[in-house]
């Protein structure tokens, strides 16, 4: 069986580099997901969490929702999050809580929650 291989001054053709996914990119992606796919993230803040026993990272993000479907989409969330199974690899979610919600109907509809998770990693 003959090989064919490219003349030595060809380039050869490599694999486009994919971008590999973080832990802050996954909860990102659950919480966007948990939205019905209506929300905006606005802004997240990700820190390194440890106590004696565990290591993990807290997640505080704001979402927007601007219109009345997204609004009730957002109203879902609230509802679900502390009690939502999160699957996320190589972490437990061990904290889902709503810290603030700001509604607003003029002068036009809008809704933001802030929201934080605690994410512990799996041993």
């Amino acid at each position: 069986m003959r090989t064919e291989f490219p003349p030595v001054n060809t380039p050869l053709k490599t694999r486009p580099l994919r971008t590999r996914r973080t832990t802050g990119d996954r909860v990102r992606e659950a919480l966007l997901e948990l939205a019905e796919g209506h929300a905006t993230p606005i802004s997240h803040n990700e820190q390194a969490w440890a106590s004696i026993t565990f290591a993990g990272t807290r997640h505080e993000f704001v979402l927007q929702f601007d219109s009345p479907e997204a609004i009730e989409a957002g109203e879902q969330l609230i509802a679900a999050l502390p009690d939502h199974e999160f699957t996320i690899p190589g972490q437990l979610v061990a904290e889902a809580s709503v810290n603030s919600v700001d509604h607003t109907m003029h002068p036009a509809p809008n809704l933001v929650v802030k929201l934080t998770l605690l994410l512990l990693e799996e041993a």
